[in-house]
């Protein structure tokens, strides 16, 4: 599963009432510590939570502290296209050419194309190191030719 804080991804989006963020920081505080065992009581049955779920909760609680609107996505998930565009913030046209590519896998669905959300974050990965790598390297022949200073 992945946690996505996008408050335009097309799936059911949840943000935090006025009335609940107090709680909300609350409930990250006391989330945030280390080793600890939660547990879920509900009509008085008690249970441990698993610590894959208890990651996930801290997760979600700690976007939602920030205002953010939160998404739980399950990886195998397959998006349309509009989804997807959305996903990675460009338009439908540009991830149409992107699949035809071959940049990001997907299947056809009748005449519809269908992205699967695992190969969207592993693009999005990709592309995010791509660009970073790239600056840098602009930075460093900016810092050669002496256009730019970096502090450290």
């Amino acid at each position: 599963m992945a946690i996505v804080s996008r408050q335009n991804l097309p799936v059911e989006s949840v943000m935090a009432q006025e009335q609940e963020k107090l709680s909300i920081k609350q409930l990250e505080s006391i989330l945030q510590f280390e080793g600890s065992q939660a547990r879920l009581v509900v009509n008085g049955e008690e249970i441990t939570i698993p610590d894959s779920v208890y990651q996930v909760l801290r997760q979600a609680v700690h976007a939602m502290a920030l205002g953010k609107a939160i998404s739980i996505v399950p990886q195998e998930r397959e998006l349309t296209t509009q989804q997807a565009a959305e996903f990675l913030n460009v338009s439908r046209p540009y991830l149409i050419k992107l699949l035809e590519q071959g940049e990001i896998p997907y299947v056809m669905v009748g005449t519809h194309r269908r992205v699967r959300f695992e190969d969207l974050v592993k693009y999005k990965k990709q592309r995010d190191s791509k660009r970073s790598q790239l600056l840098q390297q602009l930075i460093e022949m900016s810092e050669e030719a002496g256009l730019y200073e970096y502090d450290e």
